[in-house]
């Protein structure tokens, strides 16, 4: 009994999920001959915040890339 564990950052829709579980079940019989009803596929969805590389977070990394909006507060009265 095949099991295959996945790691993947949070945020994919149902959909997408779906056809990677599809997909690496038929990739399972495909390489090991392995009975369809015998493959196990875990997802496992991370916060963004709780995985980095180079010691940065994806969260912070995608905090960074956003563009910053200064506010004009100039014509306040």
């Amino acid at each position: 009994m095949p099991i295959i564990e996945v790691n993947l950052l949070e945020g994919r829709p149902p959909e997408a999920k779906e056809r990677l579980i599809r997909a690496l079940t038929d990739a399972a019989i495909d390489a090991i001959g392995a009975p369809r009803e015998s493959v196990r596929v875990i997802l496992r969805e991370m916060d963004p915040a709780h995985f980095a590389v180079g010691g940065v977070s994806f969260a912070a990394k995608a905090a960074a890339a956003q563009p910053r909006v200064e506010e004009d507060w100039s014509n306040e009265a």
